[in-house]
């Protein structure tokens, strides 16, 4: 009696967990499908106008070494800023089955296809200090929480900074009134999203 008694005490603790599980998922489905209709030209003016808040935003203007993400599946595109500001030095991940690794980033000359199809540069691993953390995330709430693509990848590395200021980046949609969270879920530090769509 005392042992089944424990089981559904333990299945009484997965629930809540169970729950975020499903509500992250079902809101990750619906924006992706969102973002994946945005056509070309709104993904590049929106890109545009999130390049521009950036470079008038003071942690970005401080900050000698950015962390960025290359673009994938209509995602805003950073790569500009490389070559606006060739006196920082920015940098993007390589995913691995659990972790993320950091290299520079030379130019597209560089990047050769990584696990998820995105590419990825094959220059040496960086070991030096991140001033600032571009992220890409699905989704963003009021409280800083962020929805990423569901692998955990950018939680588990933002838990191992510990200076470098997060800013999430996404589309004025991406914007929810509330993104379901766990303990392992990391806040941002700001939020910078386009102002068209």
């Amino acid at each position: 009696m005392y042992m089944f008694q424990s089981v559904i005490e333990d299945i009484k603790k997965l629930l809540p967990s169970y729950k975020t599980q499903k509500q992250k998922k079902d809101l990750r489905a619906h924006l992706l499908q969102k973002r994946r209709l945005l056509t070309a030209d709104v993904v590049a003016t929106c890109s545009d106008e999130v390049v521009t808040q950036l470079l008038g935003n003071p942690a970005y203007q401080q900050a000698k070494t950015v962390m960025f993400y290359y673009p994938a599946n209509n995602e805003i595109n950073l790569l500009r800023l490389a070559e606006i500001n060739p006196e920082k030095q920015f940098l993007l991940p390589v995913t691995h089955r659990h972790s993320i690794e950091v290299r520079p980033f030379v130019g597209k000359d560089n990047l050769k296809r990584g696990k998820f199809g995105i590419p990825e540069p094959q220059t040496p691993t960086f070991r030096g200090n991140i001033d600032l953390l571009l992220v890409p995330g699905v989704g963003y709430d009021n409280q800083l929480y962020r929805l990423g693509r569901g692998g955990g990848y950018y939680d588990r590395f933002i838990s191992s900074l510990k200076k470098a200021h997060k800013i999430g980046i996404g589309y004025r949609f991406q914007l929810v009134e509330h993104i379901p969270h766990n303990h392992h879920d990391r806040k941002m530090d700001e939020i910078i999203l386009s102002q068209t769509n």
